[in-house]
């Protein structure tokens, strides 16, 4: 099962600038998508058309239109859909997993987008609770031995490997020690497994996000905030993964590249 995961920027503009067709081109299984920006409708007329139309798809829309938005497109069968991640975030548009059926093995994929933050504020303070409640979630999945994975921008530079320029972004939100010692305790005390980096080994890099501005993407100065976190029953079978990177700034369809794992399910 080829699974990618990336932040769209805009299902709609994703569409105008390639972005559906370079997912096709790569032959995923599953797709889950963030910052899809659009409702249901909207989705689904962005998908006319391309290989994705007639898939399975979970979406959740955000009450505030135009922003954040998470959805999982499967052309496996799909079981069940959750959106709830407590009830603080219910309609935020930001969490939403399917139980995918391939052959004799079900798979819990969730999306997800934790927004930016900002240090010493309540938008911080509410980033910290969804990572709490994503944590939770997590450790019911390893509790019970399911083989699941949380897919998507969690907006968080784990460590200095994921971070171009990490001396100049201490303090900042996105590289804070209260951030990355959320995915410490996935890691530590619910035994899941960041994919990526374990099958790629050390960095620096690779990145999945570059801004729009300046040289970053040319200079590579960018961050890896884009993520598989899989219970171990899942990440055991995880063969493969890469960053989708665009070949030049020119060819970008988003801000962010898609991540690919393959799992032998």
């Amino acid at each position: 099962m080829l699974l990618a995961s990336v932040n769209v920027n805009g299902i709609r503009a994703a569409v105008r600038r390639g972005g559906l067709d370079w997912l096709a081109a790569s032959g995923v299984d599953v797709l889950t998508l963030q910052e899809v920006r659009a409702d249901d409708a909207q989705l689904r007329t962005a998908l006319r058309g391309s290989v994705f139309e007639g898939w399975e798809v979970a979406h959740a829309p955000s009450m505030a239109k135009g922003r954040a938005g998470v959805a999982v497109l499967s052309r496996l069968p799909v079981e069940a859909v959750r959106t709830d991640v407590g009830p603080e975030f219910e309609g935020a548009g930001r969490w939403v997993e399917a139980d995918v059926v391939d052959g004799d093995h079900r798979v819990t994929v969730a999306s997800a987008y934790v927004h930016t933050g900002e240090a010493g504020t309540a938008k911080q303070d509410e980033k910290d609770r969804f990572l709490t409640r994503v944590g939770e979630r997590i450790a019911s999945w390893s509790a019970a031995g399911r083989s699941a994975v949380v897919t998507g921008d969690l907006n968080v530079a784990h460590t200095q490997d994921d971070l171009r320029n990490w001396k100049g972004n201490r303090g900042k939100a996105g590289f804070l020690p209260e951030e990355q010692a959320h995915l410490d305790r996935w890691a530590a005390e619910h035994e899941a497994v960041d994919v990526h980096r374990r099958l790629h080994g050390p960095g620096p890099g690779p990145y999945t996000w570059w801004s729009w501005r300046g040289k970053a993407f040319d200079n590579d100065a960018g961050w890896r905030i884009d993520y598989h976190w899989a219970t171990a029953p899942l990440a055991a079978r995880a063969t493969r993964a890469e960053v989708g990177r665009a070949p030049s700034y020119a060819e970008r369809w988003s801000d962010h590249a898609p991540v690919l794992v393959e799992y032998a399910v």
